[in-house]
């Protein structure tokens, strides 16, 4: 005996139904078989709809119920022959008649009871399974319809009948095995009490009426069969990788359902469980896949979770006081208060100190409890010795299932780490003695991200996903984006980063797509992805709230920095080459080192200083590992060094600038580079990062340029520096003199800073350096007489991209 339950999406069309019939068909040729179905996918809401239009006095009902007429006249006139659709459409329109005869007098009382919702409702099932019974019936395979409501009798709690099951196992077991056909088609979801009124076991209830046709049956199997391929590790709407569970134990099943797994009804395991029917959860719409096997112990056994679920729309209630600690009751008294409300608790959590007890409510029963237990405790609260309960709502419950936690330690440290690195907060905990379940209450906003973090961190995806924001889509960001294009593969498969460029941002647009922007064949004018103006990308970012964020900016925009904190607040991680923030003043730089701690995530702005150049991160290797920074001597500025390397009087001053600006080497402005501000900038993150509290007046900055530079626009300043090429032959033919080169040095000794214009000789460390080279020397406790040296190209777009490439890679990997 085989048991074969069909969901509504499996009726939902006459090609629907037809897969049903090719099912059915071969499972009767080896033995005798239960046919229980849903309504068609729809009809159930529709009929609620029919039935709140007719009791709010809508006429609009009857064309809504011409409407299921339509629906289920179509799908029998493409499914039967036409000989064979008389009858059937006969028997239909009857049923159709009595729903509006219904319909009609709750129109007029302008009342729907719960009663007759029940009646109202079961039309649905009636219709469907009529339908599929003519079907076989026109193909000359003999089946015996039932209307369920004869044989699965109930109490009278409409809406969710609780049923009778020494009085149903009897008439089912009589009607099945007392008939000699193979073949036996029921509606689900509705019953009938003791009077014959007809009841229904709650939405979800056709797998409810399968499980207990295979109890009552003794069955070897009950196969429900719905649209997808068996019971998935999360909800492939939310996880794009989610994978199937081909085998999985009644008890995870049961877990899994009742938080939120759409596959299978919660009561449905428990019939099959008490007699160790197998179920087998199946894909109408691809009969050969294997689906999922339910039984007492699974097979499987090589994933320590099996599952994660959710439940959104839950409402968290909070009693606490010092009035609580040490006296018996109160919880007593909160659950009999809830209960008396006929409010279900969904998850239970309470302070070792008694101090306060939290529970989980569906949201829409979320003011009623408040009512009922701020009055059951009225006296309590005012006296001071409890607080009015406090109720949170826009809550999800996020649960992670699996009979292979238990006694494996670090699981619940393993899922609330992952939560913590990408800022979702954690409202409440709850986890049963069978360790098979762990649940957290979290903002329903950050579901989709958790349920995604939690899967990528349990069931062994390929490649860690990484989701890249991008300010800047100039030299360096262009750059950026090649690299990231040309290392997706060797990242993927050796470092196990799947880094996707969802949104980029210039001055004007932003450019957004969930599912990743093919960098290579991005073109800036490219309108399919432009975010409408208005969005700034800091908010983009916070509302898209996707997992394991990085914010990279390549701009020199202040606007753009003054954000970061913000972001970092919402555990989105920060690469910035932008070197406002960190040059800012020393309390906002506190703050953001402070913020990225707090909320375990990443600033870092290695590019702040010498570009590619590892700087700041050996400068942090020397303070982590105990040395103390006594000295700094630098070239930190590329573009100086350029300039002075490659100016030598024969071509203008104005020129080798030029061509630096041209070659991508200065700021925006060249005179943050020519004026040593940038280079100031610099030494004061370099001194920062030693840490030493700095601002950037306390370096004293003793500038080569006349004042008349300082004046203007970027022309006048090129001007300017044509008028004064006399000065700067003067200061190149003097240091040439005595076989010295110009220098632009930062140094830092004695707690005194300082950045200017140096000639040195050819004994001193920096002058070899040519072309755009910095360098770093650093004098510590450990490299008293010889520096630790750190030196290379120090500026252009290529190199400068690999250092915010090299920061992207660890912040990715935290």
């Amino acid at each position: 005996m085989k048991i074969l339950k069909f969901g509504g999406s499996s009726v939902r069309s006459s090609a629907a139904m037809q897969n049903v019939f090719e099912i059915v068909k071969k499972a009767i040729e080896t033995e005798k078989c239960v046919v229980v179905l849903s309504a068609m996918q729809g009809v159930t809401d529709s009929l609620i709809e029919i039935g709140n239009l007719a009791a709010n006095g809508d006429e609009s009902f009857r064309e809504q119920i011409k409407l299921l007429e339509t629906k289920h006249f179509t799908a029998i006139r493409e499914l039967l022959p036409i000989a064979n659709q008389s009858g059937i459409l006969s028997a239909v329109k009857i049923r159709l008649n009595e729903l509006e005869n219904l319909c009609e007098g709750i129109f007029l009382l302008q009342e729907l009871s719960a009663r007759t919702l029940d009646r109202l409702v079961s039309f649905g099932e009636l219709l469907s399974s009529t339908i599929v019974s003519a079907k076989f019936s026109a193909e000359n395979i003999a089946n015996v319809w039932q209307d369920t409501r004869e044989l699965i009798k109930t109490d009278s709690n409409f809406g969710f009948a609780a049923v009778n099951f020494s009085v149903t196992d009897k008439l089912i077991s009589d009607f099945v095995n007392n008939n000699s056909l193979q073949l036996f088609i029921v509606g689900g979801f509705i019953s009938s009490d003791v009077n014959d009124v007809t009841t229904t076991l709650g939405r979800g209830g056709s797998d409810y009426s399968a499980s207990i046709f295979a109890s009552a049956l003794d069955a070897d199997c009950l196969e429900i069969w719905t649209d997808v391929s068996g019971m998935m590790t999360a909800d492939p709407r939310f996880v794009k990788n989610a994978k199937a569970i081909p085998n999985i134990s009644y008890k995870e099943a049961m877990e899994l359902s009742h938080f939120g797994a759409k596959v299978i009804y919660p009561p449905t395991i428990q019939p099959v469980m008490a007699k160790n029917i197998k179920v087998w959860v199946k894909n109408t719409f691809a009969a050969n896949d294997y689906g999922t096997l339910i039984e007492s112990v699974s097979a499987e056994k090589t994933e320590i979770a099996r599952g994660i679920s959710s439940i959104n729309q839950i409402s968290l209630l909070t009693l606490e006081g010092s009035g609580m600690i040490g006296i018996p009751g109160f919880s007593k008294r909160l659950f009999d208060a809830l209960s008396a409300a006929k409010i279900n608790v969904i998850l239970i959590t309470q302070s070792s100190s008694e101090h306060s007890i939290c529970v989980g409510v569906a949201e829409k029963d979320a003011d009623t409890a408040k009512t009922c237990v701020d009055f059951e405790f009225e006296r309590e609260i005012g006296l001071g010795k409890l607080e009015a309960l406090k109720v949170e709502k826009s809550l999800s419950i996020l649960a992670l299932v699996g009979d292979n936690m238990r006694n494996h330690q670090g699981i619940s440290g393993k899922m609330f780490s992952a939560l913590g690195h990408n800022g979702i907060n954690i409202r409440a905990i709850a986890q049963g003695s069978s360790e098979r379940n762990i649940s957290a209450i979290i903002k329903s906003d950050d579901v989709k991200k958790a349920v995604n973090v939690i899967h990528e961190e349990f069931f062994g995806t390929a490649s860690k996903q990484i989701n890249l924001f991008i300010a800047g889509v100039g030299n360096v960001g262009n750059k950026l984006l090649a690299q990231i294009e040309k290392q997706t593969d060797f990242l993927r498969d050796k470092l196990k980063l799947s880094l996707r460029v969802v949104a980029l941002a210039n001055s004007k647009t932003i450019y957004f797509n969930e599912d990743g922007i093919a960098v290579g064949e991005f073109q800036i004018s490219d309108s399919k992805f432009q975010i409408k103006s208005g969005v700034s990308l800091e908010d983009l970012i916070v509302s898209k709230n996707l997992r394991n964020s990085i914010f990279v900016d390549v701009t020199a925009s202040e606007n753009i920095a003054a954000g970061y904190e913000d972001l970092l607040r919402k555990s989105v991680s920060v690469v910035a080459c932008n070197k406002i923030a960190a040059s800012s003043k020393y309390e906002n730089y506190s703050r953001l080192k402070d913020v990225a701690n707090e909320f375990s995530t990443s600033f870092l702005f290695e590019t702040n200083v010498g570009a590619g150049l590892p700087i700041i991160n050996t400068l942090s290797d020397l303070v982590r590992s105990g040395d103390e920074i006594n000295a700094i001597q630098a070239v930190l500025s590329g573009t100086l060094n350029f300039v002075f390397n490659n100016y030598d009087g024969t071509r203008k001053f104005a020129e080798i600038v030029r061509q630096a600006q041209a070659e991508g080497y200065t700021e925006p402005d060249p005179r943050m580079d020519l004026s040593g501000t940038d280079v100031a900038r610099k030494l004061l993150i370099l001194i920062r990062e030693a840490g030493n509290k700095l601002e950037i007046e306390d370096i004293h900055n003793e500038s080569f340029l006349p004042a008349s530079c300082y004046e203007g626009t970027v022309e006048d300043f090129y001007k300017q520096l044509e008028v004064h090429e006399e000065h700067f032959k003067k200061l190149f033919t003097e240091a040439n003199t005595d076989n010295r080169k110009l220098k632009y040095i930062a140094s830092y000794k004695d707690g005194k800073p300082s950045v200017g214009l140096q000639s040195v000789d050819s004994k001193h460390d920096f002058y070899t350096l040519s072309g755009k080279d910095n360098a770093v020397l650093f004098y510590t406790n450990r490299y008293v007489e010889q520096p630790l040296v750190v030196k290379g190209a120090g500026a252009g777009a290529d190199v400068t991209a690999s250092g915010v490439f090299a920061d992207i890679i660890r912040a990715a990997k935290i």
